[in-house]
Order: structure tokens, then sequence, then C-alpha cells
């Protein structure tokens, strides 16, 4: 399984890409199934939250619900112009928070997690002495 590490910003447009192309298939295939998108997006989100690196930890599950809205837009539905096209985002979000929340619920479990070992791993790590100007160790108190 790859391993990358995606800063905060490609973190989120890894997810809102990835679900906007889950999004396309799904209308193409289904006839815009709200439901699998939302099965969909909870390992999407799973997986975002495994590949954002440890300094951005935080930005995961706030990019997650973004993704999701930004995905949602080609199976939302709605007719007419503007406005029924973003009653129809409205409509579809409200009607599936569910799946949001479940999302973001996991993709926050996962880098509190992470945040933890991190925190634990640096405890049990010895840092070194600090040094002075002229190269030699401080001796210690």
């Amino acid at each position: 399984m790859p391993n990358p590490r995606l800063t905060g910003l490609g973190s989120g447009l890894f997810c809102a890409a990835v679900m906007f192309v889950l999004a396309s298939l799904l209308r193409l295939l289904f006839d815009s199934s709200l439901v699998a998108y939302g099965v969909l997006f909870v390992p999407v989100a799973a997986l975002t939250a495994l590949w954002v690196r440890p300094a951005d930890l935080v930005s995961a599950p706030v990019a997650v619900p973004i993704a999701f809205a930004a995905g949602i837009v080609p199976i939302a539905g709605g007719s007419g112009g503007f406005g029924g096209q973003f009653m129809g985002l409205v409509t579809a979000l409200a009607l599936h928070a569910g799946w949001l929340y479940g999302g973001t619920l996991v993709a926050g479990l996962i880098v509190t997690v992470r945040k933890l070992r991190l925190m634990s791993e640096r405890r049990r790590t010895p840092r070194p002495a600090p040094r002075r100007p002229d190269g030699k160790r401080v001796p210690a108190a």
C-alpha cells in the first residue's frame, strides 16, 4: 500500500478530486446514487487522514467535509438554473449529512490516534544535548 505524505492543501485537493471523480462515475453508472456516494466517502476520508503528513494533521478533518460538498455537485440533482442547482446541492447535503458526519468522524479519529502516537514517540526519543558555539556539548546540570 502506498504511503504518500500529502500537505494540508494536497490532502484537501486529493479528497475533493477523488470524490468528484467518484460522483461523476456514479452519475454515469448508477444514475446519481447518493447512498453509494456516502459509502465511498468514508474510505476516502480515512485515506486522506492516513496520508496527510504529520505536520498537517489538523487539516484532514477540515478538508474532508469540504471535499464531500465539492464532490457531491455532479449528483446533487436540481433543475433549472443556478438557483435550482443550488437547492439540489443544499438538499443533498441535508439529507445525507450522516455520511458527512461519519466520514469526518473517521478522519478525526485517525488523526487523533496518529497525533497521540507521534507524541508518545517524541517522549520516548532522547533529545541530543545542546551544543556551544564552539561545537562542544554543554554539560548536564
